[in-house]
């Protein structure tokens, strides 16, 4: 371990020491497995749901056209950080160069800061679609729609810039031995021999207004559309109320409350076992279950996925 942390002052390391997910040797195996099988479902899953949705002249509604994005959003976080964790867990070395490293957390916070603005936007049209049912089609049009998405990917591009010209100008004193199986801006800070006032304040003033500003407004959407679901008379017209919204809260409560434990709170007091556990979580256990929530509780999904595998199966040979 002194091999790995001499000193390269007035240099940055060439690579980083991913020390992965366990410290123990033994469950690298039974991981390498259940990551392996979730990064297939997870592919699978998001994959599905881009085809249906673009494909199906039945889901070519705004609420479909961000559950596309949703879903590449989260085929690229699994594709950002699984392929390197399973070729780490397969190899002796457990590296990644430093210009990797920078591509990988600049990536990981582009696409999450995305999925914030795309998860209010979804919010958005759910908001309309129940409170506003006579005008949907007027608010929620297509330009609207288009302008929403391209604000969250620039949005979140921007945050991404910040935050990698301000991680990459910090000195690591040959430090190179990264206490995590990815890289991410506040490991990336604890790692620093600097001062990180600077990035300790910008991240979280930044992560403020891309979590916590984005949330108030889902929230705030629920009230309303809370108070216009009790005014509908039909138990029906209720439940099938609910059921639009269930699927998209079910997946901001997975997607904002691990990214507001793991961000909302200073570096300095940031624990590398739960950042660890909580970064697993958000990275891959998420972008896995959100295909499913969403195919599971919505008919119309379902129903388009087998349209999709009949047309499948009617055109394979045999």
């Amino acid at each position: 371990m002194r091999g790995d942390n001499q000193s390269f002052a007035g240099s940055r390391p060439k690579d980083f020491v991913l020390l992965g997910v366990s410290d123990r040797p033994w469950l690298e195996r039974p991981l390498f497995a259940v990551l392996l099988v979730s990064y297939v479902l997870a592919m699978l899953g998001n994959v599905a749901i881009i085809l249906v949705s673009r494909l199906d002249a039945q889901l070519q509604s705004p609420m479909y056209t961000f559950l596309s994005h949703l879903s590449f959003l989260d085929l690229c976080y699994t594709t950002t950080t699984v392929p390197q964790m399973l070729a780490n867990m397969g190899s002796a070395r457990k590296t990644i160069s430093y210009a990797g490293c920078a591509v990988q957390f600049a990536v990981f916070h582009w696409l999450g800061c995305t999925e914030c603005v795309v998860l209010a936007a979804m919010a958005l049209d759910r908001y309309v679609a129940i409170c506003e049912p006579l005008r949907y089609a007027v608010i929620m049009h297509r330009p609207l729609c288009q302008r929403l998405v391209a604000a969250a990917w620039l949005s979140g591009f921007g945050n991404s810039l910040v935050q990698v010209v301000l991680t990459v100008q910090l000195p690591f004193c040959g430090r190179r031995v990264l206490d995590n199986f990815f890289c991410e801006v506040p490991a990336m800070i604890k790692l620093s021999c600097a001062d990180t006032a600077v990035n300790d304040v910008t991240l979280a003033v930044l992560v403020a207004f891309f979590v916590l500003l984005p949330l108030a407004f889902i929230l705030l959407s629920y009230v309303f559309i809370g108070r216009a679901v009790l005014r509908i008379r039909s138990r029906q017209g209720r439940r099938k109320a609910l059921g639009t919204c269930s699927s998209h809260l079910l997946v901001v409560s997975l997607f904002y409350l691990p990214a507001i434990y793991m961000y909302l709170q200073p570096p300095s007091h940031y624990s590398q076992e739960q950042g660890k556990f909580i970064s697993l979580f958000y990275s891959i256990i998420t972008p896995t279950l959100n295909p499913f929530i969403y195919t599971l509780r919505n008919k119309d999904v379902k129903g388009a996925l087998r349209r999709l595998l009949g047309r499948i199966w009617r055109l394979s040979p045999g």
